[in-house]
């Protein structure tokens, strides 16, 4: 899989390709993540790629011309691009497997007041990570890059994900505990210390779906 970053802070993403499990990912060939700074394809001559906004308002909005340049240069028949914006589709584990199953993946990173609407129609996905605002794309771009990442066959054993949170019937992972059993007072249950599999699992679903409950009830719900 190959993954671009459509962003005006390539800088901000040094860290994150060289750390953990994208670091090897990359090293093994899992992925390709490449950071393209899309001010280098505007052409104004200052490399300006924003404006006010019409009708007036505050803050500066994401001009047409560099983004769509840019996505037009670098896209294939494969890509499937996606926009980040707060006023998207909420993201779930459910659209990672999805996305993790594509050949290459273009992501737009929004900043500033916003970008001109017509973006949009470059877009296969409109996605948001949460029902809050950031100074711009960059986190969440990591968000989807690292959770994706690790869906991709060989990056993590499939045990991993698969008993992740949301995956087992919409519910939260259950509780788990290392040594010592006994910390501070605080135990692990002995259920998980009786050798009876039968029992650690039943107790793990009871426990999914209490902390499901307590935490997300919306997710019972549905």
């Amino acid at each position: 899989m190959k993954i671009s970053i459509l962003t005006l802070f390539p800088n901000l993403f040094n860290e994150f390709l060289s750390t953990s499990i994208i670091k090897r990912a990359i090293e093994n060939n899992k992925v390709e993540i490449e950071i393209i700074d899309f001010r280098e394809y505007s052409k104004d001559p200052h490399k300006k790629v924003d404006d006010t906004p019409y009708g007036g308002g505050a803050g500066m909005v994401l001009q047409c011309q560099p983004i769509f340049d840019c996505v037009e240069d670098i896209k294939t028949p494969e890509s499937k691009v996606i926009l980040l914006t707060p006023s998207g589709i909420p993201y779930k584990q459910s659209v990672a497997y999805d996305l993790s199953k594509e050949k290459h993946l273009i992501i737009i990173c929004g900043h500033y007041e916003g970008f001109d609407d017509r973006i949009e129609s470059l877009a296969d996905y409109i996605i948001s990570i949460g029902d809050y605002v950031l100074t711009g794309g960059e986190i969440p771009a990591m968000v989807l890059a690292d959770s994706i990442t690790r869906l991709i066959p060989g990056v993590i054993t499939e045990d991993s994900h698969i008993e992740d949170s949301f995956n087992e019937n919409n519910l939260l992972d259950y509780p788990t505990y290392t040594k010592p059993a006994d910390y501070k007072g605080m135990k692990v249950p002995d259920v998980l210390i009786s050798g009876d599999h039968k029992k650690i699992d039943e107790w793990r679903k009871n426990e999914s779906i209490k902390r499901t409950q307590e935490r997300r009830p919306d997710l019972l719900n549905k």
